[in-house]
């Protein structure tokens, strides 16, 4: 497979080279055509002054010797005649005069008008070029001066210019080709090194990285490259920690059933302890459940690259529904869940996404709070948004820790959290499920205080 430097390099030659070809055609057959029409002006100019030297009257001797004698410094052959019909005794041929000048001709020579030739004469048996000079006197054609030059000698000229600049061309073709290959490298190095760097990558080195050496679109690329590569090993490392950690997380529980689990078959736990012990593994599987339906929620909820269905809810008997499914939770606590919502707030949302933030949150409020304490649950709108908020008077959460609390399996209080049977996901798909519902949350707290949780989500847009 050929690589795109060359395939550029072989273009742009090949569109120099059809230039270069097309310049000489065009060239040639102007060259030849300017030389031409320029060696027939010039002999016109000459045969017009020297037919200055006829006074009139008959061509003499002395005349015709002047003229004649003009051939010794010109490059053209020129002869004068007394009559035209003697114009076979002066060219050194066995010619008929009829060949050279035609009766048009000499109508027009009578007209006192300049006649001028080009082409293949058979008495010359070669192409010229001629012109005819009339000596008229009285409208009488005394004589005329002929002028002629082989076409061979301009074509020879011609030539000799137009191999120069065949030559010139091809000089010009390497030198230019040369450059340009050079040129084409320089601009492929970055690409080259962008190549280099996507393979290693692909071969699952993230660390990769390529110099940005300009500005422009290859600079450009350059950069983005590696922020697309900054981004893959950022990721590639949260995916590495996300997996240590679910393993972490489940290795405990997992310990604890497998080893109460085999204490049991084999006899070790009297039974008088066994009730107790199984309590423990019927524990740790519903921690492992919890953990498991909680992974599974976040990436369902991660890796939703459409829009999710929103429908119209009212939220009252929605967020009555997450407090009845939460209720005994809270009374293990002896707790109350206040509620204060208006019936007539009608949010846009996913029924089971929006219960399962609820969920979440509520479940969080009464983990966290103090025995004997109450949680508030009130709305107001605020535009085309809902703003809910969630308070409790729990524990709350230190200012150090706020900024952390939506990263998967972050915890504040560790050894509590392992205890009671938090997993530090909550919060995280809380995160991504409000952002599919193209709302906003944020969480005020102050340590052994409480938290109070607010979230915007869109209403139903009235018509």
């Amino acid at each position: 497979m050929k690589k795109l430097s060359t395939r550029i390099w072989a273009m742009i030659l090949i569109f120099l080279t059809l230039t270069v070809l097309f310049m000489y055609i065009l060239t040639h057959f102007l060259y030849e055509r300017l030389y031409v029409k320029d060696a027939e002006q010039s002999m016109i100019d000459v045969g017009e002054k020297l037919a200055t030297i006829y006074e009139g009257g008959k061509v003499t001797d002395e005349l015709i010797a002047q003229i004649d004698n003009y051939n010794n410094y010109s490059n053209v052959s020129v002869f004068a005649v007394k009559n035209p019909r003697e114009l076979s005794a002066c060219v050194p041929f066995d010619i008929d005069y009829k060949t050279l000048i035609g009766a048009e001709e000499r109508q027009q020579l009578l007209q006192e008008q300049t006649v001028t030739k080009m082409g293949y004469e058979e008495r010359f048996d070669r192409q010229i070029i001629s012109v005819i000079i009339p000596l008229t006197d009285q409208n009488r054609l005394e004589g005329i001066i002929y002028i002629y030059f082989p076409l061979a000698k301009i074509s020879e000229l011609a030539s000799k210019e137009v191999i120069f600049l065949l030559g010139s061309a091809a000089v010009f073709l390497i030198i230019v080709g040369f450059g340009i290959y050079k040129g084409i490298g320089h601009i492929m190095k970055p690409l080259n090194a962008l190549q280099n760097a996507a393979e290693k990558m692909a071969e699952g080195n993230y660390e990769m990285r390529v110099q940005v050496t300009s500005k422009d679109e290859i600079g450009k690329l350059s950069k983005t490259f590696n922020k697309m590569a900054t981004a893959i090993q950022e990721n590639d490392e949260l995916q590495k920690s996300f997996l240590a950690t679910v393993s972490h997380e489940l290795r405990t529980p997992i310990s604890y059933v497998k080893g109460y689990g085999e204490a049991i078959q084999e006899g070790l736990i009297p039974e008088q302890e066994q009730h107790e012990t199984i309590s423990l593994i019927v524990r740790e599987a519903n921690r492992m459940e919890k953990l498991t339906n909680e992974l599974l929620q976040l990436s369902r909820a991660t890796n939703l690259s459409e829009p999710i269905a929103l429908f119209p809810l009212p939220l009252a008997e929605t967020i009555r529904e997450v407090v009845l499914l939460t209720e005994q939770q809270a009374l293990k606590k002896d707790m109350k869940v206040n509620i204060d919502v208006s019936e007539d707030i009608i949010v846009n949302a996913d029924e089971e996404k929006l219960k399962q933030i609820l969920i979440n949150l509520i479940e969080n409020a009464i983990r966290y709070s103090n025995k004997k304490t109450s949680i508030e649950i009130n709305a107001k709108t605020n535009g085309r948004f809902v703003s809910i908020q969630i308070q409790d008077h729990g524990i709350g959460i230190p200012a150090e820790d706020l900024p952390h609390v939506t990263e998967r399996f972050y915890r504040v209080n560790k050894a509590r959290s392992r205890s009671d049977g938090g997993s530090g996901l909550g919060l995280s798909i809380v995160d991504q499920l409000v952002k599919l519902h193209e709302g906003t949350w944020q969480i005020e707290s102050e340590f052994e205080k409480g938290t109070t949780i607010t979230i915007q989500i869109p209403m139903v847009e009235e018509f």
